[in-house]
């Protein structure tokens, strides 16, 4: 019985144990299986979800349009029948200057055709920010929306009527057109954007990983070499990591 048990390997040597720890359960388990998908895939179990950043995009565009209403209404209120006033030596410069067209007086005979835009980006802007769980990500679009609200609340209730609105433009630099608050914040939000796009963050706060050089060293978690991706063998290795044929530990054979 004991001959049995212990030496035809059903449990120790010849079965279980080799079953067990080199060709099944661990060559699954640890390098082909789950450790594969963890560590290679890039599978995060304990990665906390992202918050949403809703909130945040609505107080940033909140406030852009509440700053650009209130220095509007005292412009006009103040300098609409005065000399334009001149600061800092004149790097600054405050005039009311009334724009039908877009940012920074472009296309001032296509007022009704920046209005339609101005609501279809709106539109996007509340669309995509249901997804939205980057930090940066919410501050940018919240530059934009609320940019986009504050001109187009000018195009909708000023002169000379609905759609046609003129934009109140009042800040004024050398050499540079006249703009206003939600000018600023389009510009700024749209400077972000494509920084963002260009180092690969998502709206959901993850990076796109490739955009990087993949395989720049051993430590690559998508197990990937420069010249493309590296296969895996059964036992869970890397392909080009194992040594080749007919050679030793050391590194040479005799």
């Amino acid at each position: 019985m004991r001959g049995v048990h212990g030496d035809h390997g059903g449990h120790e040597d010849h079965g279980v144990h080799g079953v067990h720890e080199d060709h099944g359960v661990r060559g699954v388990h640890e390098d082909h299986g789950v450790r594969g998908v963890h560590k290679d895939h890039g599978v995060r179990e304990d990665q906390p979800v992202r918050p949403r950043r809703t909130g945040l995009l609505l107080a940033i565009a909140a406030g852009i349009f509440a700053i650009d209403l209130a220095t509007k209404t005292i412009v006009v209120a103040t300098l609409s029948d005065r000399q334009p006033v001149r600061l800092l030596g004149g790097l600054l410069t405050l005039r009311v200057l009334r724009n039908s067209g877009a940012a920074f007086s472009i296309g001032t005979s296509m007022t009704a055709v920046f209005t339609l835009i101005a609501v279809a980006v709106i539109i996007s802007i509340l669309r995509t920010s249901r997804r939205l769980r980057s930090l940066p990500w919410a501050m940018t679009l919240g530059l934009l929306l609320g940019g986009a609200t504050g001109n187009l609340g000018d195009r909708l209730f000023r002169s000379p009527g609905p759609l046609r609105g003129y934009v109140v433009d009042w800040i004024e630099l050398p050499h540079w057109p006249v703009f206003n608050v939600a000018d600023s914040a389009i510009v700024c939000g749209g400077i972000l954007a494509v920084l963002l796009a260009a180092r690969g963050i998502r709206l959901d706060g993850t990076q796109d990983r490739t955009r990087k050089s993949p395989g720049d060293g051993p430590g690559d978690i998508t197990g990937n070499g420069p010249d493309g991706p590296r296969q895996r063998t059964p036992d869970g290795t890397l392909a080009r990591d194992r040594p080749a044929p007919g050679s030793a530990a050391g590194g040479s054979t005799t």
